[in-house]
């Protein structure tokens, strides 16, 4: 141990946007009138032997990769560290600043301008705190707090498409249909998994969990909370008995089809604001706490990366479905819009035409981390759970997970035979718009780059 040239450091700041801030995640704008719990990016930095990564979790819905590049660029200009060698993701909480457009939702200018020094900033006292570490991986099973949200529906209730304006095989989140439901149309993947680091000293450095769960929210629009991702990180520390550098970390795997909102038990969870997050949260923290003993630690893990940007194809409207949506938004009333079967009629009307403007491709980055016997894949979108079990078979390795929302967002990315049936993660947009195969496409690019490792 007195060769080890492995060294870890991890830090946090806070990031929580000022009250009359604008929120996304929503089909419309909200602003900030609440803020219950504060915001943070989270940084891991890891080092050995000529090689330096950053692991960056960020309590926000989005982050798109032309305002991530600048982030990594200046992170590279002011550490050292490969731009390509640094992971930056978004946890997905519906209660945090914006930084991208969705739908009707809109990008605040000042946060924009705000958060990247933030990033920056707990990337470099990340470094500061780099001491001599030992890392070690886990995982188990969590099945509970996970439903595919999709479902197959009765004959008697017909899924409407605001885009096709025909019908969908399947429903997304049958609020006010439960009746009507019949079974989920997917597995979950249930499995917690986490990277552990602390000192050789034994004092905690880090703990980086993922779970495939896309976000709780439970609580009013209007709020600022990292949802129970932040509940994650907080009780993890006091699980440890971690000193105040300790950095907790929850990151989004594979969870673009599912949720927590159970339609076929209504009953199961508490239904006052934040009750449920902090459950689900610290329920998380408790089984990653108890399954710690017994895990192997790795005191001199070889690093690696690699990192390749994908240029996938959109797909766009034709030119009849572009007049027939030009003809809906002459009518339509955005400031007062009313979400039912008209008012998305009239807001995918409107993203037919701005998806019409962009490029003919897309660049979805592609990145794979090797820490020891570890491997972490980042993949920069809203990926189904179907993906990221294809990943843990196909690799046939004990410790792997996936990180979404990482790098960037280039939106849904559902397996094709998801988009064939529909519903709302398969809508045309500006936010689901890569051709049918840009899943198969991106997970053999990232099972490629595994491999190369």
């Amino acid at each position: 141990m007195k060769n080890n040239t492995f060294h870890a450091g991890a830090a946090r700041v806070k990031t929580t946007p000022p009250l009359g801030t604008r929120i996304n995640g929503d089909f419309i704008t909200h602003y900030a009138n609440f803020v219950h719990d504060d915001l943070y990016s989270r940084a891991l930095v890891l080092q050995n032997t000529g090689v330096r990564m950053a692991l960056v979790v960020v309590d926000i819905c989005v982050m798109p990769k032309e305002f991530l590049d600048e982030v990594k660029a200046k992170i590279a200009s002011e550490t050292g560290i490969q731009a390509f060698n640094v992971l930056i993701s978004s946890t997905h909480t519906h209660a945090a600043g914006s930084v991208a457009d969705v739908h009707l939702g809109s990008v605040d200018p000042a946060y924009s301008k705000k958060l990247p020094g933030l990033i920056l900033e707990s990337v470099r006292l990340a470094i500061k705190n780099l001491r001599p570490a030992q890392v070690a991986f886990g995982a188990l099973n969590v099945p509970e707090h996970l439903r595919c949200r999709r479902y197959f529906m009765q004959e008697a209730y017909v899924p409407f498409n605001p885009v096709t304006r025909g019908a969908d095989q399947i429903k997304t989140n049958p609020f006010g249909a439960e009746q009507f439901m019949e079974q989920s149309v997917a597995p979950v993947d249930p499995q917690l998994s986490y990277l552990a680091v602390k000192g050789l000293d034994n004092r905690w450095i880090s703990l980086l969990g993922n779970y495939s769960l896309h976000y709780v929210g439970d609580w009013e629009n209007g709020t600022i909370s990292a949802d129970y991702f932040g509940v994650f990180a907080k009780e993890i520390s006091r699980l440890l008995h971690a000193d105040d550098d300790f950095v907790g970390m929850m990151s989004n795997g594979t969870s673009g089809d599912v949720n927590i909102w159970d339609f076929q038990d209504t009953s199961r969870y508490p239904k006052e604001n934040f009750a449920k997050s902090k459950l689900i949260g610290n329920d998380l923290a408790e089984r990653v706490f108890q399954s710690l003993e017994g895990i192997s630690w790795q005191t001199d893990p070889v690093l690696s990366v690699l990192y390749e940007d994908l240029e996938i194809e959109t797909v766009k409207p034709t030119a009849d479905e572009l007049e027939l949506a030009k003809e809906i938004v002459s009518f339509a009333d955005y400031n007062n819009i009313v979400i039912n079967q008209k008012g998305l009629e009239q807001l995918y009307a409107r993203e037919q035409i701005l998806l019409n403007e962009f490029d003919d491709n897309r660049t979805c980055p592609v990145q794979a981390f090797r820490i020891g016997t570890g491997i972490i894949g980042g993949l920069a979108g809203e990926f189904f759970s179907e993906t990221g079990l294809y990943l843990k078979t196909e690799l046939k390795t004990a410790h792997y997970f996936t990180i979404s929302m990482a790098n960037g967002n280039v939106g849904y990315v559902p397996p094709v035979h998801e988009t064939d049936r529909g519903g709302y993660e398969t809508w045309r947009c500006r936010y689901s718009c890569l051709i049918p195969s840009a899943e198969k496409i991106v997970r053999e690019k990232l099972v490629d780059l595994i491999r190369r490792l």
